[in-house]
């Protein structure tokens, strides 16, 4: 990417004056970050080619106020510097009215500080730190659900797994480390105990020292928080230590087909926390809208495990692009204000938006579904 930090900074001075040009193009212009390459590069390309479907099925009906809609999609790397620098980019360079990003809670909030200086919102279709809604920042409207959120939809069926005591291996970012604040407050709110909390880096492939402290905690089950990509490696290397735990995976990026290609017979008895459960579509809260996906997904013949990933992109487009609908045109600050009242039958469910965080500034956040499910035989079944 040729763009750098201080281009963009010596771009900025003459921002203030230029007027959004979108309403004059020929398309209305949409900016996605995600990890394109790097450490959870799996999770990211599936959320674009979700979006990507969005795109096809809008423009295929006719676009938006009269328009079709272009994704400018930018690989912030896996990285939260990258993540600044493809919103610089969007913003400045590409004059997009809004954003969806940036797949990771840390990527995200490095981008948030862009977003207050521009005027620019973004759908957040997968982070999941608090810090995201609670931090007054008004251009964010956050899709997909905390980590608190997801503890409290997992508290009301943790009894059905028999927990005494779990363990945490978590990926040492704002997504793994808040994913392990909460699940542990509502475990120990149910009169479970909490053993060794461990983190890992993202890019981590040896983590043998943290399952030999699993393994000494003399839990029962292990609580993992990070991408396919590492889940994976734990799964493989904790059947090689012979760690007993029952896993359980959070955050929702464990695509379970992927595990079981990768992972074999080490994901067998692990379970998943998901927000879309592709295996079952006719269980979703809108079911047509689901099948629908499902069926788009497999006819373009993209992976399967992707799914549970990929349904973000599509609910993120969707959800924009109603509230382009709503605003009338394709500006920042007329985008941001129409959000608050759009309603979107989605993928996950109903998409809907409440406000969290300082009075005067609060965030967005919708209240999405939860499901699991659970590898057994090298298939996936709903819980």
């Amino acid at each position: 990417m040729a763009f750098t930090l201080k281009s963009y900074a010596l771009a900025a001075l003459a921002l203030v004056a230029v007027s959004w040009p979108a309403q004059a193009q020929d398309t209305i212009n949409i900016g996605v970050s995600e990890p394109l390459t790097g450490a959870v590069a799996a999770s990211g390309n599936y959320v674009v080619q979700g979006a990507k479907i969005a795109e096809d099925e809008i423009n295929a009906a006719g676009g938006v106020l009269g328009k079709k809609i272009k994704l400018i999609i930018e690989d912030n790397k896996s990285n939260p510097k990258e993540a600044v620098a493809t919103a610089e980019k969007l913003i400045v360079g590409d004059k997009v009215p809004v954003m969806m990003g940036a797949w990771s809670s840390t990527y995200t909030l490095a981008v948030m500080p862009k977003l207050m200086e521009y005027g620019v919102p973004m759908v957040v279709e997968t982070s999941s730190s608090g810090k995201i809604t609670t931090s007054g920042n008004p251009w964010i409207f956050r899709i997909s659900p905390t980590s608190e959120m997801e503890a409290k939809s997992f508290g009301t069926k943790v009894g059905q797994f028999g927990i005494k005591k779990a363990d945490f291996l978590v990926v040492n970012n704002d997504w793994g480390r808040g994913a392990a604040k909460e699940f542990a407050k509502m475990l120990k709110g149910k009169g479970i105990e909490v053993g060794v909390i461990e983190t890992m880096d993202a890019k981590a492939t040896d983590l043998s020292a943290q399952l030999a402290k699993v393994k000494a905690s003399g839990g029962d089950t292990l609580f993992i928080t990070s991408g396919v990509e590492q889940i994976t490696l734990v799964l493989k290397q904790a059947k090689e230590q012979q760690v007993k735990h029952k896993v359980i995976t959070t955050g929702g990026s464990s695509s379970p087909n992927q595990l079981i290609s990768q992972a074999g017979a080490a994901a067998n008895g692990s379970n998943h926390l998901l927000f879309f459960a592709p295996w079952f579509p006719e269980t979703a809260p809108n079911p047509e809208v689901a099948k629908k996906f499902v069926a788009e997904w497999k006819k373009r013949d993209l992976n399967f495990a992707g799914l549970t990933e990929g349904f973000r992109g599509y609910d993120g487009i969707k959800t924009i692009v109603a509230g382009i609908k709503a605003a009338g045109k394709a500006d920042p600050k007329a985008i941001q204000k129409a959000l608050w009242g759009v309603k979107v039958k989605g993928v996950n469910g109903n998409i809907a938006f409440i406000k969290q965080g300082p009075a005067g500034k609060e965030s967005a956040q919708n209240v999405p579904n939860v499901y699991i499910v659970t590898i057994k035989d090298g298939k996936v079944s709903k819980l």
